[in-house]
């Protein structure tokens, strides 16, 4: 049975279109990949942050994003949040956003 990516906001999704060009194209393979096999596709791909958050690794020609996500039980990826990379850590403003959504979609999913 295929996952189904959704995205927390038509903001997010909006945020992954105007990636530029080599993440933007990563972030497809990698989003097909998820749609097939399910989001556990492993380092260097993802990552987990625990508490069901785990980070999409973009990388390529123009630098580095990151696309925020979690996994529901239905088969649902639901992309949180989508950030160029300046830095090497994650800044904590970003997975304060993150892990602020990821908590709202937990409490509509348990409704």
């Amino acid at each position: 049975m295929p996952w189904i990516i959704s995205y927390y906001s038509e903001r997010v999704l909006t945020d992954i279109r105007s990636l530029p060009a080599t993440l933007k194209a990563r972030y497809a393979k990698l989003a097909g990949i998820i749609t097939e096999s399910g989001p556990n596709i492993g380092e260097p791909h993802t990552k987990a942050f625990g508490s069901g958050l785990f980070e999409l690794r973009l990388k390529g020609k123009e630098g580095a994003a990151r696309v925020m996500f979690c996994a529901l039980i239905e088969q649902q990826v639901v992309m949180l949040h989508c950030f160029i990379k300046k830095t090497q850590k994650t800044p904590k403003h970003e997975l304060d956003i993150a892990m602020r959504r990821l908590k709202e979609v937990k409490r509509d999913a348990d409704t």
